[in-house]
């Protein structure tokens, strides 16, 4: 039996029976990092390669039957080498999941400024994870304006060389976007007779599929924590002030932490009982305390 989903808490428990509880269509954005395989034996039973693919596929489905039809769901997950060699589970998970009817509408690289010093014979530093872009359907919702990012102080320069021509862009017969003289900081304003587009300048630009967060320097009692700034941009980008935001695998609570932040309603899901208590003390730390 369904039960009414409650937010602003976290559940403690196994993701699949936990979120059987929930309504369909009830959560707004799921963003989660699931346990890599063969990772974390002693906390998650370190799930094997060849089996990781048959050890989510019921996870998904509760994930797609809770996700409302136009919300979105972010994976930040990587494989790992076995014996000198990458190995290929996330694919096949990927794979997996579009025959299941997930939509696979982007591949985020979340570049670590940070990563971790080492040095090892046949490859080099490990300096980016994946972030998946899932959906139910096509017509989902994104918000690009929530994650522009300012241009900086050289387009003054640039632009100081352009004429009121390099503004202007006549469109083709066939309605194509190429051949822009204009790059993507500049915005379409009007639309003239003639098939002419005029342009103007902006302070803000679209970012690219490439986002750059340190990793999480201070370790907060979890082994393979994340910045909080990850889900933060996820967040903005996919959702509203009020939105659910759920991560079936919280961890010490950082998604919740930026739920919090941005005025979203969090749920989690832990099946360890001691990263509960450290979540519960993160987001006291942070000043909300009562649950509702």
């Amino acid at each position: 039996m369904k039960t009414r989903i409650r937010t602003n808490a976290i559940y403690n428990g196994d993701c699949i029976s936990t979120l059987k509880r929930f309504p369909n269509d009830s959560v707004d954005m799921i963003f989660t990092s699931p346990p890599y395989a063969e990772k974390r034996k002693k906390l998650y039973g370190g799930i094997p390669h060849d089996k990781y693919v048959e050890w989510f596929m019921p996870i998904s489905d509760q994930l797609i039957r809770v996700l409302k039809p136009d919300a979105s769901l972010i994976l930040n997950i990587k494989e790992n080498v076995l014996d000198c060699e990458r190995q290929t589970f996330v694919l096949e998970l990927i794979l997996a999941l579009k025959k299941k009817g997930w939509l696979w509408i982007e591949e985020y690289c979340w570049y670590k400024k940070n990563s971790y010093p080492g040095k090892w014979g046949h490859r080099f530093r490990d300096a980016w994870e994946r972030c998946y872009h899932l959906t139910k359907t096509k017509d989902f919702r994104m918000y690009q304006d929530a994650v522009k990012v300012p241009i900086g102080d050289w387009a003054k320069e640039r632009f100081k060389s352009m004429s009121e021509k390099d503004f202007i862009r006549n469109i083709s017969g066939t309605k194509s976007a190429f051949g822009r003289n204009v790059s993507n900081w500049l915005h379409k304003k009007k639309v003239y007779p003639h098939n002419v587009v005029v342009f103007e300048k902006e302070h803000y630009c679209e970012p690219t599929n490439v986002i750059r967060f340190s990793t999480e320097c201070r370790n907060r009692n979890h082994p393979a924590a994340f910045p909080i700034e990850l889900p933060c941009w996820f967040i903005k980008l996919f959702t509203r002030k009020g939105d659910i935001v759920l991560d079936p695998f919280m961890g010490v609570g950082t998604t919740a932490l930026a739920s919090i932040i941005l005025a979203r309603k969090y749920i989690g899901i832990e099946i360890v009982k001691e990263y509960i208590k450290q979540a519960k003390r993160n987001i006291e730390e942070l000043g909300y305390v009562k649950e509702r």
